[in-house]
C-alpha cells in the first residue's frame, strides 16, 4: 500500500507538473482566439507563426530574438567564468573554500525579484544606461553560480594527480587546462550551459527590472505585456510547445549520451 499511494502520488505530481503544457500544446491546433474554445483541427497558427502573418509579428520576431542572443551570450560567457571560478574553489582548502562556496549559492536560493531590484539600483548607482548590456550583464551574474555547481562535482571526480602529471611532462599551466581539464570537466560545462541558457531564456524578474525604458523586449516580457493587454497572442501557443518539444528532445539526447558513456565505462 505504501508503494501504491506512492507511486500515485508521484503520477499525480508529474501531472500537476505537465498537464499545463500538454493543454497548450493540444489547443495549439485550433484557430480559436480563446484559450479552451476547439474549433476543430488546424496547423494555421503554427503557418502564422513561421510566415509572419500575424499582428504584432515584428515584435514578437524580435522578442524571440533577443531572447536567445541573450541567453546564448550569457550561457557562454556564465561558462567561462563559472568554470574558472568552480577550478579557484576546487584548489582553495578550510573556511575560506566553504565561505566561497555559501557565497556562490546565496544567488540561486535568492528570489529573482530581489536579485533582480538589487541590480536595478545598482547600475543606477553607477550611472550605467539601462538597455541590453546591462540585462546581459545582469543574465550573467544569475546564472553564472549554475555554472559553478555543476562544474564542482566533475572536478572533485576527476584524478587530481593528472593536471600535476601534465605539468611535470613539460606542459604549460594553460597547455594542461586546455588539453587535460577542459576534456575531463567537458560534460558538467555542457551541462552548466544548457542550464545556465535555460534559466537566461526563462527569466522574467531581473530582465524587467534591468531592461529600462527602450523598449527592450525578450519572450518573458514580450508575453507579459501582452497578458496585460487583455489576453495572449494565438501564436504564442505554438511556440511555446515548440520551445518545450526542443527542450525536451535535448535531455533525451543528453541523457542517451550519459548512458551510453556509463554502459561504455562499465564494459
Amino acid at each position: 500500500m505504501k508503494r501504491f499511494f506512492a507511486q500515485c502520488y508521484i503520477w499525480l505530481l508529474l501531472i500537476v507538473l505537465y498537464a499545463p503544457i500538454v493543454f497548450i500544446a493540444v489547443f495549439s491546433f485550433t484557430e480559436s482566439k480563446v484559450l479552451g474554445n476547439w474549433t476543430g483541427f488546424s496547423t494555421k497558427l503554427y503557418s502564422n507563426l513561421f510566415t509572419g502573418n500575424m499582428q504584432g509579428t515584428g515584435s514578437l520576431m524580435s522578442a524571440i530574438e533577443n531572447t536567445i542572443v541573450i541567453a546564448l551570450i550569457a550561457a557562454t560567457v556564465s561558462t567561462v567564468l563559472g568554470t574558472i571560478a568552480a577550478i579557484g574553489i576546487h584548489n582553495m582548502r578550510g573556511r575560506g573554500k566553504q565561505a566561497i562556496t555559501f557565497l556562490n549559492n546565496i544567488p540561486m536560493l535568492n528570489p529573482d525579484i530581489i536579485t533582480g531590484v538589487s541590480l536595478f539600483l545598482l547600475f543606477v548607482f553607477l550611472h550605467i544606461s539601462q538597455g541590453y548590456v546591462t540585462v546581459v550583464l545582469a543574465h550573467i551574474t544569475f546564472c553564472t553560480p549554475y555554472v559553478v555547481l555543476n562544474v564542482l562535482p566533475k572536478l572533485t571526480q576527476m584524478n587530481p594527480n593528472v593536471y600535476e602529471a601534465a605539468l611535470d611532462l613539460g606542459a604549460t599551466p594553460f597547455q594542461a587546462l586546455r588539453k587535460v581539464l577542459i576534456p575531463l570537466l567537458k560534460p558538467g560545462m555542457i551541462s552548466g550551459f544548457i542550464l545556465a541558457f535555460t534559466m537566461s531564456l526563462d527569466d522574467f524578474a531581473v530582465t524587467f527590472f534591468t531592461r529600462g525604458t527602450i523598449g527592450l523586449d525578450t519572450l518573458s516580457t514580450y508575453i507579459y505585456t501582452d497578458a496585460r493587454k487583455g489576453g495572449l497572442t494565438p501564436e504564442l501557443r505554438p511556440l511555446i510547445t515548440l520551445l518545450f518539444v526542443g527542450i525536451l528532445i535535448l535531455l533525451i539526447i543528453i541523457n542517451m549520451r550519459k548512458m551510453r558513456s556509463s554502459n561504455t565505462a562499465a564494459e
